[in-house]
């Protein structure tokens, strides 16, 4: 696979994973079946992982699809060695109502299955609404 099509490869995980929550719609995201998830909002926090896919589904999903609105993604970067793609965007929360600055890193296989996800967030109008 050539660089540019590893990118191409890369990108397309990381907007399904957009798209999904846009969408709210779990089966849009190709995760692998022993994904791995590190985000503040899940029962390990960003220090324990939440592992496999249906774990996500059950765990993390579920009370998921309420809370978000609009999704708009501004770019994606690339690890050097094409391993990971980071996709930058803002998520609309409906309660309390804020919008979100995102940068979620994805680890993808050659196949292109989302195996590690890392959430990070910008809590500020989350905290402290305007």
């Amino acid at each position: 696979m050539s660089q540019d099509e590893r990118r191409a490869q890369l990108k397309q995980a990381a907007a399904k994973y957009f798209e999904g929550l846009a969408k709210k719609d779990f089966n849009l995201i190709p995760y692998d079946d022993d994904v791995s998830l590190r985000t503040p909002i899940t029962p390990g926090r960003i220090h324990k992982p939440l592992v496999g896919k249906e774990n996500l589904r059950t765990v993390w999903w579920t009370p998921l699809p309420a809370i978000p609105g609009d999704v708009r993604v501004f770019d994606f970067y690339y690890t050097d060695d094409l391993a990971a793609v980071v996709g930058e965007a803002e998520v609309e929360i409906t309660n309390p109502k804020a919008r979100l600055r995102v940068a979620g890193r994805f680890t993808v296989n050659g196949a292109g299955k989302i195996v590690e996800q890392v959430n990070h967030f910008d809590p500020r109008d989350v905290t402290n609404p305007t």
